[in-house]
């Protein structure tokens, strides 16, 4: 029996001091709305409301389904909140910046500056033969310095893929819809809807789970450029861990892409994830020897070598979405 889906809030609802303007995007564990605040200025809201605990059918409040899944939807509510004190303190231009969070209708808002542009699934569906090398290198050049400062915080970003990859009006990227709150649910509630996105997500956050850590999100990584250059998702890892019909990118796009560009695709999305680079600082290490090449766009390679020379010194290591700085 499929999960009902929640009726948003109405156009022209006030909340707090923000005033609803339409619905920008709903999937099963949040809705986001465009709203304006008092000064007139649009901001996106997103809206902690998993369809498969709790339903709002008419007016404002969120009441969970059922007294079970009363306790697992304060659980998800409260690593909600806790995401967004944290995104609230990070400061970074490739990291979607939280500006309030609150509770209200019994439930927690998130609000975020409403960024113009499109997302990286956009782009990619507007282009024919695959994206070029130098916008894949140029976005998640500083995409990558955006997640670095995640894990720095302690955080896993859980759902990277092109979708939440938003591409501003001046070409820089911005990472969106963080899931770490909706992982903390998936152990109990994926029997009712995928907590995760098949093609990109690792193959940890399938089972597994006390094996996650950077390398999880950094296989995301690799799975989106992929489907940079495919315009799809590679084979799901849970299909892969049964039977892995993955095919060597070195081998499908040989010519077409750098060879370097290409080990690394192969590299970050080894299903061992010991195999994989274990950190944002690996990755960053093997697009600087890429830029060293072609350097496709100027300047780009001394950008990168002056965001390693500032991260030289420190690596992270989380397990089970925990991390430790040494």
């Amino acid at each position: 029996m499929p999960v009902p889906s929640n009726f948003p809030l109405a156009r022209g609802y006030q909340l707090l001091n923000y005033t609803i303007v339409k619905q920008l995007s709903a999937g099963g564990f949040s809705i986001v709305y465009l709203a304006h605040d008092e000064l007139d200025q649009p901001v996106a809201i997103k809206e902690y409301l998993p369809n498969a605990l709790a339903l709002r059918s008419e007016g404002e409040k969120v009441m969970a389904t059922s007294a079970d899944n009363l306790a697992l939807f304060r659980h998800g509510m409260k690593c909600f909140f806790e995401e967004g004190k944290t995104l609230a303190q990070i400061r970074h231009p490739n990291i979607v910046k939280v500006v309030n969070f609150f509770r209200a209708n019994e439930t927690v808002y998130m609000v975020m500056e409403y960024e113009r542009g499109r997302t990286l699934q956009k782009e990619i569906q507007l282009t024919e033969g695959g994206v070029k090398e130098n916008m894949i290198l140029y976005v998640f050049a500083h995409l990558l310095n955006g997640l670095r400062e995640v894990h720095l915080n302690k955080m896993l970003h859980l759902d990277i893929k092109p979708a939440n990859i938003y591409i501003r009006r001046d070409g820089s990227p911005v990472l969106l819809d963080f899931g770490s709150a909706r992982d903390a649910l998936s152990p109990s509630i994926n029997k009712f809807t995928p907590m995760y996105t098949p093609g990109f997500a690792s193959p940890e956050q399938y089972a597994e789970r006390d094996k996650l850590g950077p390398w999880s999100d950094i296989y995301s990584v690799g799975a989106s450029i992929f489907a940079c250059m495919s315009g799809l998702a590679p084979q799901a890892a849970d299909q892969r861990v049964k039977e892995d019909k993955y095919q060597s990118v070195r081998k499908l796009w040989a010519g077409r892409y750098s060879a370097s560009l290409l080990e690394l695709v192969d590299w970050c999305l080894q299903l061992d994830h010991l195999a994989r680079p274990q950190s944002v600082r690996e990755v960053q290490k093997a697009l600087v020897g890429i830029a060293s090449e072609p350097q496709p766009k100027p300047g780009l390679l001394a950008g990168l070598k002056d965001n390693l020379a500032r991260i030289g010194r420190m690596e992270i290591r989380l397990g089970g979405g925990k991390g430790e700085q040494k």
